[in-house]
């Protein structure tokens, strides 16, 4: 079993870990909607990449139909 030889001080273990930290998104905003989106994602509001439609959005659902038939 691997033990180590000499203890690892806070300092030493901190400097290690000096990189660790996550980072911050890096949000676009939509040139069709205007709302904050992921780099090279679809919108998520509108559906549209590269100034084109995508993604068909569904605005409502009516369930009700549905458990009637």
């Amino acid at each position: 079993m691997a033990v180590p030889q000499n203890k690892i001080t806070r300092s030493k273990r901190n400097m290690r870990r000096a990189h660790d930290a996550l980072v911050a998104g890096n949000p676009a905003e939509c040139p069709n909607c205007g709302e904050l989106k992921r780099p090279h994602h679809v919108c998520g509001a509108c559906g549209h990449y590269a100034e084109r439609e995508v993604v068909a959005q569904i605005n409502e659902i009516d369930f009700e139909d549905e458990d009637a038939a």
